[in-house]
């Protein structure tokens, strides 16, 4: 497949290595790759380029935001509370969204305090995974394939990169982001809970006799809480993308039979419609998954911090709110 695949594309003057076929490998295709080393250690590579623009992006967007949400002069009147500009008002309906439905609920009187942490963590996560959409290393690869006599002779043999690829790929970044995550949830249990408390929380409220069994239970579960965020977002940048990878492979195959004649001029443009169609629907999925796994990633945080809390007292709570509720119950039904 790729002998054909490389033989159409040299037809065609266009360099194998612009191409997204052009490794046996797909995988070769979304990892990171190093720009810059110095004895094997990777001083800059094509994902640090990513979460760099991912970091301008993301305050940038959030300052633009501020700015047309923020309350205007006494002068405008009521028009001074209203969101000048369409794409700050979107920005303001996913914080008050997820203020009001994700945090409060689980955080009560602490949302105010945990929500720039959260809100942080959504918004860098999903820069990164939608600018892992854009196709930057594969234009990087073309103008290098292009205007190879221009470019350093390393850049043109080996492909490397400045920027490029889905930094949320790459499970060194999901594990930095879930240990970030680890010490908020921690340190917020310590801080709600006190030392004592947070050690009693180790032992689920079971019998002393069930202690040897349950704290290392629970401190397992702590550990592993963060590896799952860590291993679930990067296990579903990844598969997307290799998927995606694949198809469009299909797609110059198709070109490649197409281009070499006989049986290729019927079988390669189905092959290449084919997988063009399936690319495209991969490609507004992995949108919705950008989406969603930024969403989980906060979520679950959310649970977690939640998970340490006084329990006990808003048992305690809840009970009293139901009793309230039923004695009303019963007080409407002497009345009738």
């Amino acid at each position: 497949m790729t002998d054909l695949v490389l033989s159409a594309l040299q037809t065609t003057g266009v360099s194998p290595g612009a191409t997204l076929a052009a490794a046996d490998n797909p995988i070769a295709q979304v990892v990171n790759q190093a720009f810059y080393s110095i004895n094997g250690w990777w001083i800059w590579s094509a994902h640090t380029g990513t979460l760099l623009l991912s970091m301008i992006i993301t305050v940038g967007m959030l300052w633009f935001a501020a700015r047309h949400i923020g309350t205007g002069p006494e002068s405008q009147g009521t028009d001074r509370y209203i969101t000048r500009n369409k794409f700050a008002h979107m920005i303001e309906v996913i914080i008050v969204y997820m203020r009001d439905e994700v945090f409060r609920p689980m955080l009560g009187d602490r949302t105010t305090k945990f929500m720039p942490i959260l809100l942080t963590f959504f918004f860098f996560i999903l820069v990164n995974n939608l600018i892992g959409l854009v196709p930057i290393s594969k234009g990087l690869w073309l103008v290098d394939a292009l205007a190879a006599d221009n470019l350093k002779d390393s850049w043109k043999k080996q492909h490397l990169l400045p920027i490029g690829m889905t930094a949320t790929q790459n499970l060194f970044v999901t594990a930095a982001l879930a240990f970030i995550a680890f010490l908020v949830i921690n340190g917020a249990g310590i801080a709600r809970l006190g030392i004592g408390g947070y050690l009693k929380h180790l032992t689920a409220d079971t019998p002393v006799y069930l202690w040897p069994l349950m704290i290392p239970i629970e401190i397992a579960g702590t550990i592993i809480k963060p590896v799952a965020l860590a291993i679930r977002l990067f296990a579903n940048m990844t598969a997307g993308h290799i998927l995606m990878v694949v198809l469009f492979g299909f797609g110059w195959t198709g070109i490649a039979l197409a281009l070499n004649g006989g049986a290729g001029l019927v079988l390669g443009p189905g092959i290449t419609i084919a997988s063009g169609i399936g690319a495209v629907a991969i490609y507004f999925l992995e949108i919705f998954v950008a989406f969603l796994q930024a969403f989980v990633f906060v979520f679950l945080t959310t649970v977690f911090i939640a998970q340490l809390d006084h329990h006990d007292h808003e048992h305690s709570h809840e009970h009293g709110h139901e009793g309230a509720h039923h004695g009303h119950e019963r007080a409407a039904v002497a009345h009738a």
